[in-house]
């Protein structure tokens, strides 16, 4: 794919012109307080250049998943106090998307200036499968930016999405991608082609079922993958070994077994712990104790106990393979991080891409948590994707709707 960039519209002349971005402003929050603001901060850079060149910026995103309707939990308030806060530039936000406060505040835009809409799924439109409905959208959308306006998509965590505010747009404005899916997209490639080896895929997280269109591509491509997190008991009852009362998805195991079989023969390394940390339930302050991942069942909480991070052993024999590759792309956590008890396996994987001589990838939004949470900062790592789904589907080799119409 070739797109016409942000420069070439920056060096067209945005000044006194309307710019419609789709912006990443997902963020998790606590009540009404924004904890991780890395995608706020990830969004700063387009629009700083906009407003710079004099654009009069309009900035749709969303927040959460509403029912189509407005739902005060899923208001963009938090996010855009953060981005004004962190901002050069002047904000504001809307009080609906294509309402009139919207197009109030938007007529009174001044160059140099940006306007967030309010939760873009806040309109049942936005995510329709419907054609036409979105399309009717998208033209409200659009009829806000005026007779000379254009779209700059920047929303890589959105781009799988077939939604009006990233789809149906671009199809009706001259459409620009945006720095920020620049880099993801140039980042992909190098994990699909002319990848630098030994190649190591860490993946994690709660369910296989999540991961198998990835896992399946991967086959093949990578030359190990080392599995972590919930999907790991998926994976030690396809070896054959009982795992009391951990996370299991038993449908998946014959797809599991195929995987391994596969693999195999196809230069493919899984690497599954050796070692799992058990608990006596799903609580911080929860009893645990480190077992082989054989012998679950054996731990002192029997059929009870609940695998919840790989054990010490298993976090260093990742950690040596980390070190010794040349690419490494990390999804998923390797245990409940959240609790400090079993954070061990998560603090392991994120250290080793720190130290390692290779280009490193943290994609999806619960790893890129968890190396905050933990401690890490963003730049200790080759690149720390916004988008977790999309990445995982580009990897799938799947076309993502939002790229598609950019495509030149």
């Amino acid at each position: 794919m070739t797109f016409h960039t942000l420069n070439e519209l920056i060096a067209e002349g945005v000044r006194g012109r309307y710019i419609l971005v789709r912006s990443d402003l997902n963020v998790p929050l606590d009540g009404s307080t924004v904890t991780d603001d890395g995608r706020i901060k990830a969004s700063l850079p387009v629009l700083g250049k906009l407003t710079d060149a004099g654009a009069r910026v309009l900035v749709t995103a969303h927040l959460g998943r509403p029912k189509g309707a407005p739902e005060e939990k899923y208001s963009l308030q938090p996010a855009v106090a953060r981005l004004a806060e962190l901002a050069a530039f002047k904000v504001s936000l809307a009080q609906d998307t294509v309402g009139s406060s919207a197009k109030e505040l938007a007529a009174s835009l001044q160059d140099g200036e940006v306007l967030v809409l309010e939760n873009v799924r806040f309109d049942a439109r936005e995510t329709s499968k419907d054609g036409a409905e979105r399309g009717a959208f998208a033209d409200e959308l659009v009829a806000l930016t005026g007779p000379n306006g254009a779209y700059v998509d920047d929303a890589f965590g959105a781009v799988h999405r077939k939604h009006a505010s990233v789809f149906d747009v671009a199809t009706r404005l001259p459409s620009y991608q945006g720095d920020l899916v620049h880099t993801e997209v140039e980042v992909l490639r190098k994990l699909t082609a002319d990848t630098q080896r030994p190649y190591v895929v860490v993946l994690g997280g709660s369910k296989v079922s999540d991961k198998l269109a990835v896992i399946d591509n991967l086959i093949g491509k990578a030359d190990t993958i080392l599995v972590g997190g919930g999907m790991l008991f998926t994976f030690l009852a396809a070896e054959g070994h009982s795992v009391a009362g951990s996370l299991l998805e038993e449908d998946q195991i014959p797809v599991v077994q195929d995987y391994l079989k596969r693999a195999a023969g196809a230069g493919t390394e899984f690497i599954v712990p050796t070692d799992v940390i058990v608990a006596s339930k799903f609580a911080a302050d929860a009893d645990y104790e480190t077992v082989p991942a054989d012998g679950i069942e054996g731990s002192s909480f029997g059929s009870q106990g609940i695998g919840l991070d790989i054990g010490p052993d298993s976090a260093a024999a990742f950690a040596d393979r980390i070190k010794d590759a040349k690419t490494v792309f990390w999804n998923g956590p390797m245990g409940v991080f959240e609790f400090e008890a079993f954070s061990g396996g998560t603090r392991a994987v994120a250290k080793a891409l720190t130290e390692a001589d290779a280009f490193t990838v943290v994609g999806g939004g619960d790893s890129a948590a968890a190396v905050r949470t933990l401690g890490f900062a963003d730049d200790q790592f080759g690149h720390i994707s916004t988008g977790g789904g999309a990445s995982l589907e580009y990897l799938e080799g799947k076309e993502l709707p939002g790229l598609s119409v950019l495509d030149r």
